[in-house]
């Protein structure tokens, strides 16, 4: 066993920022009451943005396809993991300037939330840059332990609590999966390091055990991306939780478990490994792709509730995400995993600002989570209703957002498979994608095309008004100058 090196420390510096940083604002909060709890959200916030220029130095210091075991294989720096660690800490920024205005407004100020938050966030950077299973275990455990007690923060709400019981039970219930699918796949290689399981894997792709275990693999991980038929818990879970914990669900913990599943399936269990049917797991996960899209938009079309709306919105771009994976699995993971990350990208910045809206505009008499409450808004906040127009014709594909170039490469992407044996799901996602611009347009015409049932007292915040504005613009941005952000995603 090599010894430690000043080399893994210096390529953990994203997660040791994010790392303390946490465990200082949990014993910060022992000293800070009232008003001085503000400083702990600059903390958290200044401890995001560390994280993000060391995974910006660092991505420009790893080389193009360059890969650094660290922690004796532990863990791996690379482009690839730089990226989703600056994703998900800007997401975690964004969330925790929300947060405080939201707090107040609807009484549930704790200043753990926000060392919660971090550790969260570290889960999911060694998700990022696992290189092997019990890596990926720790990073999962680490973000959902710490996110289930997020949901639970407004323990006045017997909604929240409610939420938190359900997320947990069914959280609880995945990690049973993944624990059993990780004892498999080391039953049948003998070893939990993804490099060497993707060995083992090409010399014995149809080992009963290999098979099992990877069933379990993707029944665990079809829980965490929410993918039907595993997607009970969120709806609840999303209605539940402070509208600020689900942004940061439905954006920075969503992009996680979709980076977990890239390391697990697109590196290290390779193209054809189930033997189940010619094209291994991807055909099952193309079945699994449809099932969400069409399950997920089907739901959402009956939603009066905005949140549970876009719960359901977000289990339906789960299966279009999941078409990138069945690509990088068929095609080559270096040709579909760019489509991957950008999709992520520009989804997590159209949720978080969406979310972002449904915070802002709620007051504690009236929280404003039906539709209908949302009737006039253009008129007396033409801002905030642009924004929320922008986010969602993003989210439902409609040019020149940052959602419909994401949709476009993820869809071409499964475009060259061989002989085009993914054309008939390309043709679901994209049926699916014009049932979805309905229901986005209902809040649209809410907004600008009904008259106003009564006067909105939305949330007073500088902070969460400027994250509103960067959240729009960067989706104009990156659906204007789709090429950047790939080329970032590439590596």
């Amino acid at each position: 066993m090599k010894p430690l090196q000043a080399a893994d420390f210096l390529y953990q510096l994203p997660l040791l920022i994010l790392a303390v940083l946490g465990m200082i604002v949990v014993l910060a909060e022992a000293y800070t009451k009232g008003e001085r709890r503000g400083f702990l959200m600059q903390l958290t916030v200044a401890g995001c943005i560390g994280a993000m220029i060391a995974s910006v130095w660092l991505w420009r210091d790893l080389g193009a396809g360059e890969h650094r075991p660290i922690l004796q294989g532990m863990l791996v720096a690379d482009r690839f993991a730089c990226f989703a660690l600056f994703l998900v800490s800007a997401t975690t920024a964004a969330v925790a300037l929300l947060s405080p205005a939201h707090q107040q407004e609807h009484d549930w100020e704790n200043g753990e939330y926000y060392g919660l938050m971090l550790l969260a966030t570290t889960g999911m950077g060694i998700m990022a840059m696992a290189n092997d299973l019990t890596a990926v275990f720790i990073g999962i455990e680490l973000m959902s332990i710490a996110v289930y007690v997020m949901t639970a923060a407004r323990w006045r709400s017997r909604r929240s609590t409610e939420a938190a019981m359900k997320y947990f039970l069914m959280g609880a219930f995945a990690t049973g999966f993944l624990v059993y699918g990780i004892a498999m796949i080391y039953g049948a290689t003998g070893t939990t390091n993804l490099g060497e399981v993707a060995a083992a894997v090409g010399r014995d792709p149809g080992s009963p055990l290999l098979v099992v275990g990877m069933f379990m693999l993707l029944i665990a991980f079809g829980f965490k991306v929410a993918a039907v038929p595993f997607h009970m818990w969120a709806p609840d879970a999303y209605e539940g939780a402070p509208t600020p914990v689900t942004a940061y669900m439905a954006g920075a913990v969503k992009a996680a478990a979709f980076i977990a599943v890239l390391r697990v399936f697109s590196q290290a269990l390779g193209g054809d490994v189930l033997p189940v049917g010619r094209l291994g797991w991807a055909g099952t996960m193309a079945v699994l792709a449809a099932l969400t899209m069409t399950v997920g938009n089907i739901a959402a079309l009956r939603q009066d509730n905005i949140k549970r709306m876009l719960a359901y919105s977000s289990i339906s771009h789960a299966g279009v995400i999941l078409v990138g994976v069945v690509a990088t699995g068929l095609v080559s993971v270096d040709a579909a995993q760019p489509a991957v990350l950008y999709y992520l990208a520009a989804y997590t910045v159209t949720t978080i600002g969406a979310f972002g809206v449904v915070a802002w505009i709620g007051s504690r008499d009236r929280e404003r989570v039906l539709i209908d409450e949302w009737n006039g808004l253009a008129g007396k906040h033409p801002v905030a209703a642009l924004a929320m127009t922008v986010f969602m014709l993003s989210l439902g594909g409609i040019p020149p957002t940052a959602g419909f170039f994401a949709k476009f490469y993820v869809f071409k992407s499964a475009m060259e498979t061989a002989d085009q044996e993914m054309l008939w799901l390309v043709v679901v996602g994209v049926l699916n994608s014009v049932i979805s611009i309905f229901y986005y347009l209902r809040v649209v015409m809410a907004m600008y095309f009904k008259d106003q049932v009564d006067e909105f007292a939305p949330v007073r915040s500088g902070a969460v008004i400027f994250v509103l504005v960067v959240c729009a613009l960067l989706v104009m941005q990156m659906g204007l100058m789709p090429g950047r952000w790939l080329s970032y995603a590439g590596g």
